[in-house]
């Protein structure tokens, strides 16, 4: 007997979940006391959960590959986050490898990089995920690239999020996280 796949939310990090770029201007997260949950995205994520989605954060790190911080680092600003969202968050995927990074052995282009599908694949194969009634949010274009690569349906959030709007990528638009739950739950009972 198989197991049944689940549904999932993917969600990038940095600039959709957490503050990044107005606490780091660099945009390279390896702090875990700097970990700020945005307006919103607590109560998004937990109304997610409870409707049955896994939650699955999917983040390069290119700040590994240009000596920002290390891998350790990068866990640590994962355990701090998904404590601030009470542990809904099933499994972390991140993308060390930078191909202009200053660290040699994580120099390179990797499969796992947004806007390759790579960290999707792998947490859908570990967690028995649903790819086809799963979903990725993100505030850049390549996480919905990845999201379409891996076949889930896409919303691009933020303020320029309007730009993208009509990207063949780009499922649907969202000024923030709790219009993107919103989104999803109606697009998810009543398509």
């Amino acid at each position: 007997m198989t197991r049944a796949l689940r549904p999932a939310i993917f969600f990038d990090r940095d600039d959709t979940i957490i503050a990044c770029n107005d606490i780091i201007p660099d945009g390279d997260m390896g702090y875990p006391d700097l970990v700020q949950l945005l307006p919103g995205a607590g109560e998004a994520v937990q109304t997610l959960a409870s409707a049955g989605f896994a939650i699955v954060v999917v983040t390069n790190q290119g700040g590994v590959a240009r000596g920002r911080y290390g891998e350790d680092a990068v866990r640590a600003v994962h355990e701090r986050l998904n404590d601030l969202l009470g542990g809904r968050v099933e499994a972390f995927r991140y993308c060390p490898f930078h191909p202009k990074g200053t660290v040699a052995e994580y120099t390179r282009e990797h499969p796992w990089r947004k806007p390759q599908p790579g960290m999707l694949l792998d947490a859908a194969t570990q967690l028995g995920l649903d790819l086809m009634n799963s979903w990725m949010v993100g505030d850049k274009l390549r996480d919905c690239e990845a999201g379409r690569a891996a076949g889930c349906r896409t919303i691009l959030i933020g303020p320029q999020a309007g730009a993208h709007d009509g990207d063949d990528a780009v499922d649907f638009v969202a000024p923030d996280l709790g219009r993107a739950a919103t989104i999803i739950l109606h697009r998810s009972s009543g398509d």
